[in-house]
């Protein structure tokens, strides 16, 4: 976390607030968060409510989010705010490349190189806080999706979501295939939710996703290692989006079965 928020504060960009969501954490999160930011929130009980609580206390024209464990490159404020005032666009995506330590990260961070010629799957990061205070807030039934639901949203809308020509850094760390296994179970509890806003969404990004590995064949060829535990680990990430699936559908019916939102 420490190197995120003082990536942030190294930015070219002139005019950043620094708006840190804590989940009642209990480590050294407080303490380092205290030690960077110009507002501290503890909100939860998931991001897109802590986002959203950040959006809220946020005072600035744009809003760029960020997980703990990213860090920007010094221009990436200022280029995407640039990118977004060329093009026109309401929101812009900022390229992620995986970084860590480790055989199942490495194989993470050669996945993530097929995506970064995608545009579609690129998930917008920087968006006008007057939008995002709108209808364009943060869904609250979805942790893991809510990112591309936003995208799908503004598409549908008719706005444009742009690119900026920057990289930032997800430091991964050692991944482990449990560990894998249960974020992509914790996120596949949001797919019911995001396929009854999307129809056909999840089908489209599945699709997406293998002509990305299609088109860079010849790259995932010449590290056939990696490549292979590629496959794996994305097959068994397919078994926990579906396990995780079954169960928000479950939970799903039972919150509607007590006249809770569904």
């Amino acid at each position: 976390m420490d190197a995120c928020l003082r990536s942030v504060r190294a930015q070219s960009y002139p005019a950043i607030e620094l708006v840190v969501v804590d989940n009642h954490s209990d480590d050294a999160t407080a303490r380092i968060a205290g030690e960077h930011a110009d507002t501290v929130l503890v909100e939860g009980p998931e991001r897109s409510a802590q986002r959203n609580a950040g959006i809220r206390a946020a005072n600035g024209e744009w809003v760029l989010w960020l997980d703990s464990d990213m860090v920007l490159p010094p221009d990436a404020v200022e280029s995407a705010v640039r990118t977004a005032e060329q093009e026109g666009a309401t929101g812009v995506a900022l390229p992620e490349r995986t970084i860590g330590d480790g055989f199942w990260t490495a194989c993470r961070a050669l996945e993530r190189e097929c995506y970064l010629d995608e545009p579609w799957l690129h998930n917008p990061r920087l968006v006008p806080r007057d939008y995002l205070l709108g209808d364009g807030g943060f869904h609250l039934e979805m942790s893991g999706p809510e990112d591309a639901d936003l995208r799908m949203r503004m598409l549908r809308e008719g706005r444009s979501i742009a690119l900026a020509p920057v990289i930032v850094d997800h430091d991964e760390g050692r991944l482990t295939l449990p560990d894998v296994l249960r974020k992509r179970y914790y996120y596949g509890r949001s797919i019911p939710a995001f396929a009854s806003q999307h129809e056909g969404a999840v089908g489209a990004q599945g699709r997406t996703v293998l002509r990305s590995y299609l088109r860079h064949r010849g790259d995932l060829a010449r590290d056939p290692a990696h490549a292979a535990g590629m496959v794996l680990m994305r097959g068994l990430e397919a078994v926990g989006y579906a396990v995780g699936a079954r169960r928000g559908a479950r939970d799903r019916r039972q919150a509607a079965s007590s006249g809770g939102p569904a």
